[in-house]
Formats: C-alpha cells, structure tokens, sequence
C-alpha cells in the first residue's frame, strides 16, 4: 500500500537506544568490565554495536559467545548479573542524544502529539537514563522491557502504548533504528519510521518493510500532521 505524506497520526512511540541515545558508549564499557572480571579480553566497542538490540540478556550471550569462542554454555547466570551492576555503574556516563531529537521533541509537543518511549531496555536502566540525559519530561509513558510479559518485535509494547496513549494503532507512529521496531509496529498495525545512524545489529535499514527511512527526529517531524 502508497503511503501518503503528511502521515495522520495522534501519537508517537520513540525507541530508546540507537533512535533517542547513543548508549553504545556505556554498554560496551558494562561489557568489558564483566570480561575483565571473567578473565576475558576486552571487545571492540565497534563489535558490540552489533549485539545491540533484543535486551540485555541477548547482548550478554552474544558478548559471551565472542570473548568464549561459542563455549560460553551455561555461564549466563553468573554473567548477566555482574553485567547489570557494571552497566548500573556507567549508564548515562558516555550517552550522548543524537542530533535534532530535543529539537524533534519539542516540535511533537508543540504540536500535541503523545509521546511515549517504548524501549527492551529494563525499567531499572531506562528510567534513570532518560531523566539523566533530561528526556523524562516529553514522554507521557514509558514502556520498558520488563513492562510486559513480552517485548519488541512482539507487538505487545506497542499495543500497551496505544491503549495508555488512547489511540488506534493506526494513529501511532513507531519511530526507531531497529527490525525489533519494523516488526513490532507491522504486527500491532502501526506506521513506521526508522533512523538511519541507529543500530540495527549491524544491517542496513533499507531492507526493512518500514514507510520511511528519516536522518533525525526533526525530518520525521515533517511528515506527519496531527489528525
């Protein structure tokens, strides 16, 4: 189906790493630290730019797997926690907000848009990280990824926004970086946008079934209208 610019929507729904935050900085620093705990050189930070994306538990198995060589079985449960107190240690420390989101975000609010923040990063790290950075104030809600039983690409997170935002999927703008993002959103029925600098895992943004590819919030801005 054409798309039509501008786009009617009543809400957006912004992603957190890789869309709002730079994190990588903070997340491949938590990472080396739990190595070097462990007794295992550090990563590039290069590298763990492309474990980002499904959670931390999904980053820790895949930095696992990297520093073990693929015989990391079994050794989640006492890593995932070291991980999470060297993450809590630096979150906020190296983040940096992309270009043009404050100016995006005041566009949205100024035009009466509802916002919301809809991350799989957990509650514990995200509500922190965004009155850290000075985000918290835009955001109406804030779905994290242990909010729900399931997280993105389920479409869960995303139908949860709509019912607390008060509107149709159909009127709920996804912006992220991310296939979890693409997924999500054309299984809860919502348009989506996706940046162009994010994550990823390390693929192309062009390959995802997506209805717009934006270089910053303040160009998503501009193709969408209130309905």
């Amino acid at each position: 189906m054409t798309v039509r610019f501008p786009l009617p929507v009543k809400a957006v729904t912004i992603d957190l790493d890789g869309t709002l935050l730079d994190t990588i900085p903070d997340l491949a620093a938590a990472a080396n630290l739990m190595l070097r705990e462990l007794e295992r050189p550090p990563l590039d930070e290069a590298l763990v730019r492309t474990f980002v994306g499904k959670g931390i538990q999904n980053l820790v198995e895949r930095v696992l797997a990297e520093a073990f060589d693929g015989a990391a079985a079994g050794l989640l449960p006492q890593a995932l926690p070291i991980y999470e107190r060297c993450y809590e240690s630096v979150n906020g420390r190296h983040t940096t907000i992309y270009p043009g989101v404050v100016q995006g975000l005041d566009v949205l609010r100024a035009g009466g848009f509802e916002l919301a923040c809809v991350t799989n990063k957990s509650t514990r790290f995200t509500l922190p990280l965004l009155a850290h950075v000075g985000l918290a104030p835009y955001f109406r809600e804030v779905v994290a990824g242990d909010t729900l039983p399931r997280k993105k690409p389920d479409p869960m997170p995303l139908t949860h926004a709509c019912e607390r935002l008060g509107v149709t999927p159909r009127h709920m703008l996804v912006i992220g970086d991310s296939v979890n993002d693409a997924q999500a959103a054309r299984a809860a029925g919502c348009p989506v946008f996706c940046v162009d600098y994010g994550y990823n895992e390390g693929r192309d943004v062009r390959e995802l079934d997506i209805d717009a590819i934006v270089s910053s919030l303040i160009e998503a801005t501009r193709l969408i209208q209130k309905a």
